[in-house]
């Protein structure tokens, strides 16, 4: 970039101290009502930023990425996830793109473990029934669960996040399992006491939770499949706090309705920000509105490291959070 303010255009609002603090560094857009981008405001950014800074909600694909102006060089997404992004006509066309990994593990695992225990425990329907005036007191048999402990957990996705949500569980005395792309390292899997998968579909046979935290890529849109769902036993629970198109959400449904499932929950929908409605009906169903990594803590951090990229970036070097073209 020239020695000139990079242009920045932001698509949605950010932090108050990363939005100072990026008008002091940069020449800035925001977007000061909060509003969705509408694709014509979209391809008006791309055309005009040096930096476009977008978020999950926008979808930055190929025919978005073709209008393009010359001086677009720089994707600094204010997220982990890029699945949002066509990171193939992006670097077809010499832009960089960036994320934010690992700021928001910890937030996103204990969003994780309050679902593995708000679903088996019945967390949300003891709420309800409070409220609605007609709990009659304790009983013997009144409002049972699930317990925890003892149970076997399998992790779909052992990175960051994943070996996050293993910690926590085994404080809980569930017994760890994971399927990954690739084994992790002795010394994690002993830390864990956690048993590798090679098999997808032999685990999901044999646990009574699932936790996906895999992104969502390609390869894995779709991978807890309706063939792969009623693989899983009848008991068991399955959270998700990664992508909602990693799971097929209406064969979800219809065995979460059959009872074929013991519950889920979920932070996160196959067409956000529209929830099946189906969903929401369901008893042993959590939805929360994917706040997975809604902490002021991570909302700051993520902020900080889009700075950090851009900064690192207009100067000239390689900034520290580029994605590669093979992210999953």
């Amino acid at each position: 970039m020239s020695s000139r303010k990079p242009l920045v255009i932001v698509t949605r609002k950010l932090p108050d101290p990363i939005e100072t603090r990026m008008m002091e560094l940069f020449d800035v857009k925001l977007n000061l009502d909060d509003h969705a981008f509408s694709t014509t405001e979209m391809i008006e950014a791309v055309k005009e930023a040096d930096v476009l800074v977008p978020t999950v909600t926008d979808r930055i694909d190929a025919r978005i990425l073709a209008q393009a102006g010359p001086d677009l060089k720089l994707i600094a997404n204010y997220g982990a996830g890029v699945d949002h992004i066509d990171l193939a006509s992006a670097r077809q066309r010499g832009i960089t793109v960036t994320n934010t990994p690992g700021v928001l593990t910890e937030d996103t695992a204990d969003m994780t473990m309050a679902l593995l225990l708000a679903v088996p425990r019945r967390l949300i329907e003891g709420v309800e029934l409070l409220q609605s005036g007609d709990w009659k007191g304790w009983a013997p048999t009144g409002m049972l669960g699930t317990r925890i402990w003892g149970k076997r957990l399998g992790i779909i996705g052992m990175g960051r996040i994943g070996a996050a949500v293993a910690r926590r569980a085994k404080a809980f005395g569930l017994s760890i399992h994971y399927h990954n792309r690739h084994r992790v390292s002795q010394d994690v899997e002993e830390e864990l006491e956690a048993t590798y998968w090679e098999s997808l579909d032999q685990m999901l046979a044999r646990m009574d939770i699932i936790s996906v935290n895999c992104p969502h890529t390609p390869a894995t849109f779709h991978l807890l499949s309706a063939r792969r769902l009623k693989l899983l036993q009848k008991h068991a629970y399955i959270i998700n706090t990664s992508r909602g198109e990693v799971i097929d959400e209406n064969a979800l449904i219809r065995m979460l309705k059959a009872e074929q499932l013991g519950g889920a929950g979920l932070d996160v929908f196959e067409n956000e920000p529209a929830v099946n409605p189906k969903l929401l009906e369901l008893p042993n169903v959590v939805a929360l509105p994917h706040m997975g990594s809604a902490t002021r803590e991570g909302r700051n951090d993520m902020g900080e490291k889009v700075l950090i990229n851009i900064k690192t970036f207009a100067d000239g070097h390689n900034p520290p959070d580029r994605v590669l073209e093979d992210w999953s």
